[in-house]
């Protein structure tokens, strides 16, 4: 099965960077690299978030595009509470933060990775449809990896993202998520 951006079920279909000045980054990305438009998701918690199996607070602000068929993911932290992206920052500063892989078998795959010892270090819902599931994976590859359930909403959102970088013509770099 492959998505309308291109990529398969079970693939890798995102990087993700953190990032101290949301703004900055999508500034370079877009001078330096030619890739845009942003779509720009303000003030994030995701629905019922856990991370390390409590309760979640922290925020973020996330802008997402592509380049080529690969969606990058650019993130900003908006506070200092406990959360896999402070941890990160505490431990190697900004930069590289995981992998995202798309998933029709969100449960199957997690419990896969946790019986090969990996933690589920965050699990949260999101807007473009299902659950993201951070895996612990840094002891094996340079950032965690994330599963991301594929549904037709998460498509349809990431195609319209992908279908805008096919047209875009340098204008308009940052819009709204929605």
């Amino acid at each position: 099965m492959y998505y309308g951006f291109g990529q398969p079920n079970n693939g890798v279909m995102q990087t993700s960077f953190i990032v101290p000045d949301l703004q900055a980054a999508i500034d370079s990305w877009v001078t330096e690299l030619n890739v845009g438009p942003w779509f720009v998701l303000d003030h994030f918690t995701g629905g019922d978030p856990v991370y390390r199996g409590a309760p979640s607070e922290s925020a973020i602000t996330l802008a997402m595009s592509f380049a080529g068929h690969m969606n990058i993911e650019l993130i900003q932290p908006l506070d200092d509470k406990p959360s896999v992206y402070k941890e990160f920052i505490d431990e190697r500063g900004y930069g590289f933060h995981h992998y995202g892989v798309s998933t029709t078998r969100f449960d199957k795959d997690v419990a896969e990775y946790e019986a090969r010892g990996y933690d589920l270090a965050f699990l949260a819902t999101v807007p473009t449809g299902g659950r993201v599931g951070y895996m612990d994976t840094r002891a094996n590859l340079p950032g965690m990896l994330e599963f991301i359930e594929a549904s037709e909403s998460t498509d349809q959102a990431f195609t319209k993202f992908y279908a805008a970088s096919l047209t875009w013509d340098g204008s308009d770099p940052v819009r709204p998520f929605a």
